[in-house]
């Protein structure tokens, strides 16, 4: 139904697309009967136009939900992470669309409900990261990447402003890729519709998202024997034994995977927000028959609107009573191998904000207040919950006209409900100093909050464990300064009473506080005339003890050779290479969908290296990289068969060769 509802409203937006330029199809036919007019001597010829490059040009920004900066379009070609769905920053379980976290800490700062899933969130779509485009033109992009293994990413945007005062578009991605191991596949889907319209006279506005993810992973638990990738029969990794699914289907089909070990987590949300301003009209009279309506708010009415479910699914057709014994201590039942869990959450939450704005030609300095009331069901094998939260909020922006300081201070708390006692602070004050010497932040964060639901003991995957009851708290604060030179900072975590799973199904909470500091800085090195050097280093520190688990240093660089050739050509080619310190990477609970801490195994990785090739002529851009040169082998012949580790007994793939496209299209 969801689909179907999605479907119906993107073919309403293409409908009003069409009915905004009524001759389209009169304009396309005239061009075609256009061909052969032109005569020379009496004959017909065939007339050819000289194409103009200005009619491709297009001016397009972008904007957050709640944020008052205008984004320029980035179509640089220097950095893959652009382009990826797996940023470099990032670890996973050896297969695009696999379970990943980072390798620079971010602790979970965000009070309120939160059901705990977070292994697939970079995979997602979510309602905070939505995009609203402003452009003079219609604008498509279309991309498309192809790599070893049968990966395969689609992307698909487009966005226009049919009006000066209405924006439309829609964000689709798939994701899907089969793996190089038994059981290993991923499908992601993601789609989003956007639409955003200020009245006539710029006192009503509106804001609408519907968005959707349907993630797809089957779960193998890894490799039984990790010497078995050296073994010279078992340079087809499918014929490995792994601990889940060993007896999957291999076959795969990249728009409708079926699971039969894994995961399925599903979502889905509705957004609207609509506001109405008082205060200072004004006009300008653009000619005799045109007038440009201002407006100046000096206070402004919110009403926010948020509708979200969530599925959450774990299954077994075919499961081994020694496996879930061992790590779930849970026998599957007699006379049927099959093991599930499945949870469901619907949550309804509406807000009303009030705005005042003290400078009346300044809209990004204001003060706001608001409360919100979110109602939660959920259903599991344990039966009906139902849940609320009451939330009370504010905030305050100021960004100086003259674009010098950037000050924000906002924090909320929950008086009442499953989440009462949770609060979040927020403050941080820019300074742009000059064009040499850039920007400098401050910035410090304090959130209390109740541990996930899948802590709780009324959670279906939480495995006769105790309810987590103590409050996390973690607070944050840092500095960081970027100018032409350098980009450099550091951040500091110190979170308390951390709750986290100790093994496959036990849950735990730290009793000592957990103090984490962070460096960093990121440099661009001009070599020489065409050589740039971009490096980038992060130095993380905590006590070993902790649950929390880092390497000491991450580090990236990618050495370029860069230019602009023949006019049109943007090139960008050379080696890059990601290297941390060894460190006892996190284990991975299957059913659960959670990382773990544990002590056994040091994650001790070669440096992945990858040679790229990324150019763009105009609006088009290709990429050809060759990836993870570091795995050849000659130990048993030549190969690729030196894989890396992501996990314990979850090794990483071999040689990947990838290629990808982007158009843009101006309309």
């Amino acid at each position: 139904m969801k689909q179907i509802l999605a479907l119906i409203l993107l073919v309403f937006c293409f409908q009003f697309a069409c009915a905004q330029q009524p001759d389209i199809f009169n304009q396309i036919g005239g061009r075609i009967r256009g061909i052969g007019n032109t005569t020379s001597g009496g004959k017909d010829t065939i007339g050819f136009e000289h194409r103009d490059d200005r009619k491709d040009s297009i001016a397009i920004s972008y904007k957050y939900l709640d944020s008052v900066r205008s984004i320029p379009f980035d179509s640089s070609i220097n950095d893959f992470d652009k382009y990826f769905s797996v940023p470099s920053s990032y670890i996973y379980l050896g297969n695009n669309g696999a379970p990943s976290y980072p390798l620079i800490y971010k602790p979970t700062a965000k009070p309120g409900w939160d059901v705990g899933f977070h292994a697939f969130d970079i995979y997602r779509y979510k309602l905070e990261e939505s995009k609203f485009y402003k452009t003079n033109r219609p604008f498509t992009q279309l991309s498309y990447q192809l790599a070893s293994g049968k990966e395969q990413m689609i992307q698909a945007l487009h966005t226009q402003n049919p009006r000066p005062n209405l924006g439309f578009g829609f964000d689709y991605r798939l994701i899907s890729a089969p793996g190089f191991f038994t059981n290993q596949n991923t499908n992601h889907k993601s789609y989003r519709l956007f639409s955003n319209y200020q009245g006539k006279r710029k006192r009503y506005a509106a804001f609408f998202v519907l968005l959707g993810n349907t993630n797809k992973v089957s779960e193998n638990g890894g490799i039984r024997n990790d010497s078995s990738l050296s073994n010279p029969d078992l340079k087809k990794r499918f014929s490995i034994d792994v601990n889940l699914g060993n007896s999957a289907n291999s076959e795969f089909n990249p728009f409708n995977t079926t699971i039969t070990t894994g995961n399925v987590y599903k979502d889905f949300t509705v957004f609207l927000r609509q506001t109405y301003d008082i205060g200072k009209k004004d006009s300008i009279a653009i000619n005799d028959s045109t007038t440009e309506y201002l407006f100046y708010p000096k206070l402004r009415v919110q009403h926010s609107f948020t509708y979200s479910t969530n599925d959450y699914l774990y299954r077994d057709d075919q499961a081994d009573s020694a496996i879930y014994k061992n790590w779930y201590d849970t026998i599957v039942k007699v006379g049927k191998d099959s093991f599930l869990v499945r949870e469901k959450w619907k949550v309804m939450g509406n807000d009303i904000t009030l705005l005042q704005f003290p400078d009346t030609k300044n809209p990004a300095q204001f003060i706001s207040a608001g409360v919100k009331f979110e109602s939660i069901k959920g259903t599991s094998v344990k039966g009906t919950r139902n849940l609320h939260n009451l939330i009370i909020h504010g905030e305050y922006r100021n960004k100086t006209r003259n674009k010098l300081w950037d000050v924000l201070a906002k924090g909320e708390f929950y008086v009442n409900g499953y989440n009462a006692g949770n609060y979040s602070a927020y403050a941080t004050i820019a300074r742009h100093i000059n064009n040499k010497l850039g920007d400098v932040r401050l910035f410090f964060k304090n959130v209390n909050r109740r541990p996930s639901f899948i802590f709780d003991n009324g959670s279906g995957f939480n495995f006769n464990n105790p309810s987590l009851t103590k409050n996390e708290n973690i607070i944050s604060f840092g500095a960081d300064a970027v100018n032409r030179f350098i980009s450099i900072g550091f951040k500091n975590h110190i979170i308390t009473n951390l709750a986290y799973f100790s093994d496959y199904y036990h849950t735990a909470q730290t009793s000592t506080v957990i103090n984490l500091l962070q460096m960093y800085a990121s440099k661009k090195v001009k070599l020489a005339k065409r050589w740039n050097l971009y490096a980038d280093a992060t130095f993380q520190q905590t006590d070993g003890s902790a649950p929390v688990k880092v390497p000491l240093v991450f580090a990236r660089g990618r050495l370029a050779y860069e230019g602009i050739f023949f006019k049109n050509l943007n090139l960008s080619a050379g080696l890059e290479a990601r290297y941390f310190t060894p460190f006892e990477a996190y284990n991975y609970s299957p059913v659960m969908g959670q990382f773990m801490p544990q002590d056994t195994f040091k994650l001790k990785n070669l440096p992945d290296i990858a040679a790229f090739f990324h150019f763009r002529i105009k609006s088009f851009t290709a990429f050809l990289r060759a990836e993870n040169l570091n795995t050849v082998s000659f130990a048993n012949g030549f190969g690729f068969t030196n894989n890396n580790f992501a996990a314990p007994h979850y090794p990483t793939q071999g040689f990947i060769f990838r290629f990808g496209i982007r158009w843009g299209f101006v309309n």
